[in-house]
């Protein structure tokens, strides 16, 4: 569905963002990746989504080639990007309209607008805040509008760019739910995070070091094998839980399942 094929990029020449860089994401993929701050992953998302364009390689999704600045324009339409601070995707004063201010854009017939409108905001559980003014909402409200604002315009990927970072732990669950929920219904997901608590119940994990994918594999694999505070992260509370209790029952997400398994068992 989108693959990275021998990607170089830089901000400055001399100094390598991004290095020879290759993968390829299948639709309906749930994908987490990882590291340090510093590490490039923003700017993989941008490439990603052809909001930077490599300096070397070809960044293409299907057969539509970021480079190409008429492939772009379809491009944008389908993949959807989700930003660390949600008042960056606001426009207008109330939640309606920016919810269809995309979908005038594109010119999505009037009559088509309300049943987006209404499923988006529903998706989000948002729907009781038509004439809300995004900027007075929460943080977690606020980037549960940005969402629904993508999901109106009917994208077959969406990016999550560290868009759990600015938010309360109740703000996190609200998104993090959202986007397993989406993931079920057959969404491509990219997160892009440096919560390790997040990335347990992702299908795969790609881990940046430096420009360079270091590990591209599925999560136990990765806490198995990874060093992971070598890479400036955090071993997730689970799996400490996990390593210290010695347990037997294999590592889950969810670190109360996982002693209610063990204890089920034992």
């Amino acid at each position: 569905m989108l693959t990275f094929d021998h990607v170089h990029f830089y901000y400055k020449k001399g100094l390598p963002v991004i290095e020879d860089m290759s993968f390829t994401i299948e639709s309906g993929e749930f994908v987490a990746i990882v590291g340090a701050n510093g590490c490039g992953k923003s700017t993989i998302a941008k490439l990603m989504d052809g909001l930077l364009l490599p300096k070397e390689g070809h960044v293409k999704f299907k057969s539509l080639d970021t480079s190409n600045s008429v492939d772009l324009d379809k491009i944008h339409t389908q993949i959807g990007f989700i930003f660390q601070n949600p008042e960056d995707q606001f426009i207008t004063t109330t939640v309606m309209d920016e919810v269809i201010f995309g979908l005038e854009n594109i010119r999505v017939p009037r009559e088509e607008m309300r049943s987006r409108l209404d499923y988006a905001l529903q998706a989000v559980q948002m729907e009781d805040y038509l004439e809300a003014m995004p900027h007075q909402l929460s943080g977690g409200q606020k980037q549960r509008v940005a969402i629904a604002a993508i999901l109106a315009m009917r994208p077959q990927m969406i990016i999550f760019d560290e868009a759990t970072s600015m938010l309360d732990p109740q703000g996190r669950e609200q998104v993090l739910s959202i986007m397993h929920e989406l993931h079920t219904q057959g969404m491509t997901i990219i997160h892009i995070t440096h919560h390790m608590e997040e990335v347990l119940s992702a299908e795969r994990i790609l881990l940046i070091h430096e420009g360079r994918n270091e590990f591209d594999g599925d999560p136990l694999s990765f806490f198995e094998t990874v060093p992971v505070t070598e890479y400036q992260l955090e071993l997730p509370f689970a799996v400490r839980l996990h390593h210290k209790l010695q347990l037997k029952t294999p590592l889950m997400a969810n670190w109360k399942e996982m002693i209610s398994s063990e204890w089920f068992i034992n």
